[in-house]
């Protein structure tokens, strides 16, 4: 995984919040939350999963949340996020509409979305589409993760459903 490729996607400023929803906390992971810690921003890391895992230890720094069932959405604030970026969960989860709602609604104007997934199980052109109808724009896909798809979007202030 050439993670450096993968930060260049970021621009973190004082301040920002970053959320990341995945199954299982990884390399992406651990540098999100030191980029985002070196700025003076904050990171939150909400978990899917079933098992009793503490990854508090591990990330001292962050806001963990666990979520036990891929049928329920994550729970933050509106327009509490810059970027969320959801990992190896999205394929996985009953209900990708209210994922999407969730999401849109989490992020702050201009923020972005980027969804990650094992290459091959993710429909590239299907998911831009399907970001553009949720009213995320310029959505690209972008191979920066070796092994992984990754689409980015961004939410526009004033457009769709932003104001």
């Amino acid at each position: 995984m050439e993670i450096n490729q993968f930060l260049e996607l970021f621009n973190p400023l004082p301040g920002n919040h970053y959320l990341q929803v995945t199954t299982s906390p990884d390399e992406t992971t651990c540098a999100l939350n030191e980029m985002v810690k070196e700025v003076g921003g904050e990171f939150s890391l909400y978990i899917y999963t079933d098992k009793d895992v503490d990854y508090s230890t591990q990330y001292p720094d962050a806001t963990i949340k666990y979520v036990n069932s891929f049928k329920e959405p994550f729970r933050t604030h509106p327009r509490s996020n810059d970027i969320v970026v959801i990992k190896d969960v999205f394929d996985k989860h009953e209900n990708k509409d209210m994922l999407l709602k969730v999401t849109y609604t989490s992020l702050a104007n201009t923020a972005e979305i980027i969804i990650i997934e094992k290459k091959g199980v993710m429909d590239i052109q299907k998911m831009k589409q399907t970001l553009e109808d949720y009213e995320f724009r310029v959505a690209n896909d972008i191979d920066v993760l070796d092994g992984y798809d990754l689409v980015m979007a961004k939410k526009m202030h004033m457009w769709g459903n932003g104001l």
